[in-house]
């Protein structure tokens, strides 16, 4: 690993964008909340010190009471969510992000 081999490297998000998308509720076999979400960002960024136009749409997923919280917002929503960004399964290349936190607007 770049960083010395600790597993510990740096995976953290923020993001503001609407909810585009929003699934049933469902439950883990454990019996815990799981909700996925489909978020879309647009912004201004600076890229090689230029304005350029960033649009972008990313899978999220959401557990426990954060679900229970993000499934009362209607989509079109704004929110910044805050998280990690993982595989959606170890069979998986598809990039999903954990939401850990999330406020809205």
């Amino acid at each position: 690993m770049a960083d010395g081999g600790s597993p510990h490297g740096h995976n953290r998000v923020a993001l503001t964008g609407q909810i585009v998308a929003r699934d049933t509720l469902r439950y883990t076999p454990a019996g815990i909340p799981a909700l996925d979400l489909t978020l879309e960002h647009e912004s201004v960024q600076s890229e090689g010190q230029l304005p350029r136009t960033v649009k972008a749409t990313l899978d999220a997923v959401a557990i426990g009471e954060l679900a229970r919280g993000l499934d009362r917002l209607e989509p079109g929503r704004t929110v910044t969510v805050i998280g990690f960004l993982a595989n959606r399964s170890r069979r998986s290349t598809h990039v999903i992000l954990h939401i850990n936190e999330f406020e809205t607007h």
